[in-house]
């Protein structure tokens, strides 16, 4: 594991399923299948094109805190359309960077227009963390002169 590596060694990590919900969708089913799912975040999607994203953030601060009804809400209403995004080049640290200067903790990875998968700042922070265990290792075994 390369701490300085790219997104697409993530998706490939995580796997190649991606969930997305309609714009027409209710926010309860939305907020079901972040449940369901255990995600904090949707992309939202339309005639397979990403047109925003939906946050457990965006349910609190647009829904809960205004006292709508999440069954009676379509996505629509509440989704985050400026939607920051990556490309699977792109570099796991110039990502955490990114979501740290914006203030954001899910990046879709798109190819083009198509959606790859959606990295969150947790996959981020445990890719880090695995790939320092990594090193620190490598560097034990070296100093301690066997082979690893």
């Amino acid at each position: 594991m390369n701490p300085t590596g790219t997104i697409s060694e993530i998706l490939h990590h995580k796997g190649a399923t991606v969930w997305s919900v309609s714009p027409d969708a209710m926010v309860f089913d939305a907020i079901q299948m972040m449940a369901d799912k255990n995600i904090g975040a949707l992309p939202v999607t339309e005639k397979g094109k990403l047109v925003g994203i939906i946050s457990e953030r965006d349910y609190t601060r647009k829904v809960a805190l205004k006292g709508k009804s999440s069954k009676q809400t379509p996505v629509k209403e509440i989704l985050s359309e400026q939607v920051l995004h990556v490309n699977p080049l792109h570099m796991i640290d110039d990502c955490m960077r990114l979501m740290t200067n914006h203030h954001v903790r899910h990046l879709p990875v798109l190819e083009g227009e198509k959606l790859l998968g959606v990295v969150s700042i947790g996959d981020l922070v445990n890719w880090i963390i695995s790939a320092q265990n990594t090193t620190i290792h490598q560097l034990q075994t070296y100093i301690a002169g066997y082979p690893g």
